[in-house]
């Protein structure tokens, strides 16, 4: 099936490694130029050239209020066009609710909640119908993940920032949705798998509760986030959808 993405333009941050980087990857694949984004420059400069030439990076910080402003120029100015934004960002520091500090709690609210504010604000303001606004989130919006206590407070709250938006920007023909990853096989699952004693039995503890009984490929959660960024998708607004192997059964 043709995506429609050919020549299409879209900012995707958070794009250096893990689910940034795989949807990156999918849209290229299928024809979309990319403005991708990290706060290292070196590791945005090298994921850049690794994904070729409809492909530039921007090294910036999404708590950066400056940020917005700075990837949909460099999406016009590389490519002439911006039809997309895909929020991914890093996920904040694990612990319980006694282990993490107020400057951790800020911190991750300036770049993973008020970051992905303004940049839905900031592409709100500058797409043209037909534009998509995308959050990658977690499957915490659902159901809490034990250790994760800051990231199980912002995600939800993103979702329904997320679902508020699609109602407000329906009528423009703008559409707004959400990723649900869970358990897919990035250096940050497999960073919080290690924090248990038994990282082993951990991973097969998790994928026994995984209807697939696996966690998934970064190209697989990559094709379905292509898919929802693309014209393909016109028709969905306001979406949450669970990539967790069936962990939450469809619902």
């Amino acid at each position: 099936m043709d995506l429609g993405l050919k020549d299409r333009v879209y900012v995707v941050t958070g794009a250096t490694r893990g689910l940034g980087n795989a949807a990156a990857r999918e849209l290229v694949a299928d024809g979309a130029k990319v403005v991708i984004s990290g706060r290292d420059e070196k590791r945005v400069a090298d994921a850049a050239a690794e994904l070729g030439p409809n492909a530039v990076g921007v090294a910036v910080d999404n708590a950066d209020p400056r940020t917005p402003e700075r990837l949909i120029a460099a999406a016009r100015d590389a490519f002439g066009a911006f039809d997309g934004v895909l929020v991914s960002v890093g996920g904040p520091a694990p612990g319980f609710i006694a282990d993490n500090t107020d400057e951790q709690w800020q911190n991750a609210f300036e770049s993973v909640f008020l970051g992905a504010v303004r940049l839905a604000r900031a592409a709100a303001s500058e797409l043209e119908p037909g534009g998509v606004i995308g959050f990658v989130l977690s499957a915490s919006v659902h159901e809490p993940i034990p250790g994760l206590t800051i990231s199980n407070g912002l995600r939800p709250g993103l979702a329904g920032f997320a679902k508020s938006i699609a109602d407000e920007l329906g009528p423009r023909g703008i559409r707004v949705l959400g990723l649900l990853p869970s358990r897919i096989d990035t250096d940050r699952v497999r960073e919080l798998d290690g924090l248990s004693a038994d990282p082993e039995a951990t991973r097969a503890a998790n994928e026994a509760r995984i209807p697939l009984r696996r966690y998934g490929a970064p190209e697989e959660f990559g094709k379905v986030a292509a898919f929802l960024l693309s014209p393909a998708a016109s028709y969905l607004t306001g979406v949450m959808l669970p990539v967790d192997g069936g962990m939450r059964h469809g619902f």
